[in-house]
């Protein structure tokens, strides 16, 4: 992450802030979140104006003090002026003497040196080339990554100067979403345009990535789900109140274990070696308002179901109302979607990166099996169908396989996953 956007202040200048209160709201590349300050004091200036996008990280969005006092005296401070002009300005002076040796080179006879600078005093009258530029205005655009030449001087010559630079700042800021806002429809149009969240757009590009880079390769298999229905309703007939679990949770442990059993799956493509995990950190996909993001479940392998099942819900809950720090999200060893509770049967899911397999779990659904013990001859079987999405650079087939029949035996046999 290099930047974000500074969603709302919950704090307003003058207010005294405490450790652990809520400062404001920021959107990052994978999450909208509190941001929680750490120090005590009295806030007595904002720099970053909510709603402003593309913060860089490390830039200064606030200035607090220790006493009360102090808030009136940075009233009418300015960022720009006293914590960039100064120090630019002087380290811009030797800078000035590189222009003023330019010019003796444009008099000088060579034809190859008048052709190529024929072209540069015609740039810089119409786009204000750096040769134009006071030293401060090159210190500043240089710092906030601005090429002069595309800022109009106002100066005498059309020469940049450092007001030129601070009012061009606004321009660069709504440059990029500009360009990620559609025009407006015309009147009467059938549609309508929604801009793209830093996170929908973080979505769209890492998974564009995985879906590219990455040799995707899928094994489905089908799971007979009787005796986890009927273990899971005898715990949580006894549960009086303490967890309620659900199917998602037997996966999760049962998906845990076989990646202990196989932990060539429980891996991650480091280009020049393969990081091979030891502990079995589930990535679990929830849905919300903002996009699609994965709580961890860290160590699922040494947490029984009904701390998994807790967790899970806790998880999903802060990650809809986007109270998630980004330790319990970022990471994790393998990842989990369920879409079985919409009704869908089976599908295919997208790697999530760096991790090297998920898996995708459909729905139960009946199904006749021949019985030999029955008199009908056949009886009603509740069955689920999963998908294995694998990196091919990490993980074989064979090994792939091999975690599915691992993953198997505990979802047939959920006693095993007591033990």
């Amino acid at each position: 992450m290099t930047q974000g956007n500074l969603v709302s202040w919950k704090k307003a200048v003058g207010d005294e802030i405490q450790p652990g209160d809520v400062l404001g709201v920021v959107e990052t590349d994978k999450a909208t979140m509190d941001f929680e300050c750490q120090d005590e004091g009295f806030l007595a200036k904002i720099l970053i104006d909510e709603g402003t996008e593309g913060v860089p990280v490390g830039k200064p969005i606030c200035i607090m003090v220790e006493e009360k006092g102090d808030v009136e005296k940075f009233a009418d401070y300015k960022v720009e002026e006293g914590a960039t002009s100064a120090p630019p300005a002087e380290a811009e002076k030797p800078k000035e003497e590189q222009p003023k040796e330019e010019k003796p080179k444009e008099e000088k006879p060579n034809p190859a040196a008048a052709s190529s600078e024929k072209s540069q005093p015609t740039e810089s009258e119409s786009h204000g080339d750096r040769v134009f530029a006071s030293p401060a205005a090159r210190a500043l655009a240089a710092e906030r990554g601005i090429d002069v030449a595309e800022i109009n001087g106002s100066g005498p010559g059309g020469r940049v100067v450092k007001a030129d630079v601070e009012n061009y700042k606004p321009a660069a800021k709504k440059a990029p979403a500009a360009a990620g806002k559609a025009p407006a429809p015309a009147p009467g149009a059938a549609y309508v345009d929604i801009p793209t969240s830093n996170v929908r757009k973080v979505i769209a590009s890492r998974l564009l990535e995985s879906k590219v880079t990455i040799p995707h390769y899928y094994l489905t298999m089908e799971i007979n789900a009787d005796k986890i229905l009927k273990l899971r309703e005898v715990l949580n007939s006894q549960a009086n109140g303490k967890f309620k679990l659900s199917v998602n949770d037997f996966v999760i442990k049962a998906a845990s274990l076989a990646l202990k059993d196989v932990p060539e799956v429980n891996s991650s493509w480091q280009e020049s070696f393969i990081r091979q995990f030891k502990t079995a950190d589930i990535a679990v996909a929830v849905a919300t308002e903002n996009g699609l993001i994965t709580p961890i479940v860290a160590q699922a392998e040494a947490k029984g179901l009904s701390t998994i099942s807790n967790s899970v819900k806790e998880l999903a809950e802060r990650a809809r109302a986007n109270k998630l720090q980004p330790h319990e999200y970022q990471g994790g060893t393998f990842t989990i979607s369920n879409l079985g509770m919409y009704g869908i049967q089976h599908f295919t899911a997208i790697i999530n990166p760096p991790h090297s397999s998920i898996l995708a779990v459909g729905g139960t659904e009946e199904k006749l099996v021949l019985d030999s013990n029955s008199e009908k001859g056949f009886a009603v079987q509740k069955v689920m169908h999963v998908t294995m999405s694998n990196d091919h650079r990490t993980v074989d087939g064979a090994v792939g396989a091999r975690w599915l029949q691992r993953f198997k035996g505990y979802m047939e046999n959920p006693l095993t996953m007591l033990l």
